[in-house]
């Protein structure tokens, strides 16, 4: 950066947002295709370059952090107001599911049967699965605090095995998750309650997954020595990211799994 006379990144053109859009249209696509006509080509065109795209920009966006210097102290901070925008929007994002679920679950409406849940709807059980998932997620924030102190402190060894714990965490998680809806006795289509259940659910599993993705890259950096105690805001968004699905699945639990039930 001697060539410059200011700390901020003039970022080069990059064709990435640009196959970045036309990837995620054609996932869209793709999936209404699957859905109306049992047709996988166009997903699976859309996951390969969604795929090749998210490798290719982390890339440059990785050499302009580690190797080329870009990411100054001033940087940093616009790249953490944007980290904080964006969770505030995805709280924004999860907000609409529970005034939904609450509006539905507050006043029944005659179609209902008037009562909470639903008549023929029989609600899972808190205290089994998703308790257990609870205290998953729980551990997992607690990890992964210990692998961000540890990174601070120097001590790469502790950190590493932190954050694969916390990544495995996420993976059990997951797992649970997915054996929770083999099981379920009620579908989507099921009334209001299985639609709102099911989308609020599925969007948190959607979060823990991409939230598991960034710690995996994370540790894929960490054991090429990409992050210091003092410059590893890559590390810190993925942690806030994982702090931010924790907080949104207690709620979660709490809403619709206990008190909803």
């Amino acid at each position: 950066m001697t060539h410059q006379t200011h700390a901020y990144h003039m970022v080069n053109p990059s064709p990435w947002p640009l196959t970045g859009a036309l990837s995620a249209l054609l996932l869209t696509t793709g999936l209404a295709m699957w859905f109306h006509f049992n047709s996988t080509m166009l997903l699976s065109i859309g996951l390969i370059t969604n795929m090749l795209t998210m490798y290719q920009w982390w890339r440059d966006i990785v050499r302009e952090s580690t190797y080329q210097g870009h990411h100054t102290t001033i940087v940093q901070k616009g790249l953490r107001y944007g980290m904080i925008l964006f969770i505030i929007s995805e709280v924004f994002f999860f907000s609409g599911f529970f005034w939904a679920f609450y509006h539905s679950s507050l006043a029944p409406t005659p179609e209902l049967g008037g009562y909470w849940p639903p008549a023929g709807i029989k609600p899972l059980n808190p205290l089994e699965v998703p308790l257990l998932n609870t205290s998953v997620l729980l551990a997992s924030g607690v990890s992964i605090t210990w692998s961000h102190h540890s990174l601070m402190e120097g001590n790469r060894k502790q950190m590493i095995q932190a954050l694969i714990i916390t990544i495995m965490l996420g993976v059990y998680f997951t797992l649970l998750q997915i054996s929770e809806y083999l099981e379920a006795p009620f579908t989507i289509s099921d009334s209001i309650y299985g639609s709102t259940f099911f989308v609020a659910t599925g969007f948190h599993g959607l979060h823990v997954i991409i939230g598991s993705t960034f710690l995996i890259v994370c540790l894929l950096r960490q054991l090429h020595y990409h992050f210091t105690s003092n410059h590893h805001f890559g590390f810190e968004a993925a942690a806030w990211y994982w702090h931010f699905v924790d907080v949104i699945w207690l709620f979660l639990y709490v809403s619709i799994y206990w008190w909803g039930s």
